[in-house]
């Protein structure tokens, strides 16, 4: 599949900058042979990115896969808000741009609306499952993160939605920034456990502000600019603490800002959504050129 059919979507911005750079391949509009599995899993890395997501129409749904350098994820959401973004940059008829979508095995809604260059997603992550970690957990996930059971509290969670994932909060946003987690460590801790990786937090404030990192190298990904999938987790497990509207941001300390927003109901029914934009190759080109 040759690179004019790669789209770089900069998904869940901050204030209309910053967001996560994703990877979107349509593959309707690819010419020759479907990718094979590994050229799927170079896609992220050739276009500098941490995951890529291909798009095929169905009669029923659009199929939406995901990858990383390291393999295939059942769900990515801020892969999703890309994707979404993508598909309604071309659509003309009549807003919000609504849709169908399948990935990780279910059918789910998604829909945006556009706001000059930007344009706003939002779709259904799926039912977030939620549990307390286990003893052995917390003992050989926490101290890969530099935090000690007296720094974290009891709220630690593994949520899951697609895979699970730990979910580990901190009081202020001056811990989080703080965090030097010992990678290495930490993906073993994750690969013992089948965790995805570990989302840590701070306390939100009485309006729902919250500040996060999300440290995944089980699936090549150090750090994760946006994790809009651990969001809706939190934002399922805070409903329960009567907080239901949340707003995270992220990215900082990779020097690129993104929020994601989630709202749950008190069935723990999750929307999340971002702001995403659409670039141009040349868009693309500049900036990887002053990265380097």
């Amino acid at each position: 599949m040759s690179a004019p059919n790669v789209t770089v979507v900069h998904a869940c911005l901050r204030g209309g900058a910053g967001g996560s750079p994703t990877a979107v391949v349509l593959e309707d509009d690819a010419t020759g042979p479907p990718p094979d599995a590994d050229e799927r899993y170079r896609t992220a890395v050739a276009q500098g990115t941490s995951h890529a997501v291909y798009i095929r129409h169905a009669d029923d749904a659009t199929e939406l896969r995901f990858f990383t350098a390291e393999g295939e994820l059942p769900a990515c959401g801020h892969g999703t808000v890309a994707a979404l973004a993508l598909l309604a940059a071309r659509y003309d008829g009549a807003w919000p741009y609504r849709t169908t979508l399948r990935a990780g095995g279910r059918v789910f809604a998604g829909r945006a609306e556009r706001d000059g260059e930007l344009i706003t997603a939002a779709f259904d992550p799926g039912p977030v499952d939620l549990r307390e970690p286990t003893a052995e957990e917390r003992a050989l996930v926490l101290p890969t993160l530099g935090l000690g059971p007296d720094e974290t509290g009891s709220d630690v969670r593994i949520a899951g939605v697609g895979r699970e994932r730990i979910l580990v909060p901190v009081p202020h946003r001056d811990v989080l920034a703080a965090l030097r987690p010992d990678l290495d460590g930490l993906r073993a801790a994750c690969d013992r456990f089948g965790l995805l990786g570990a989302y840590v937090y701070s306390e939100p404030s009485p309006e729902g502000a919250i500040a996060a990192r999300m440290f995944a190298p089980s699936i090549g990904v150090p750090e994760d600019i946006a994790n809009a999938n651990s969001t809706a987790c939190l934002a399922a497990h805070l409903a329960g603490r009567g907080v239901h509207r949340i707003a995270v941001d992220m990215g900082d300390a990779l020097g690129s800002q993104a929020t994601i927003t989630a709202a749950a109901g008190p069935d723990l029914h999750v929307e999340l959504g971002g702001t995403a934009r659409v670039l141009t190759e040349q868009d693309h080109r500049m900036l990887s050129d002053r990265k380097v």
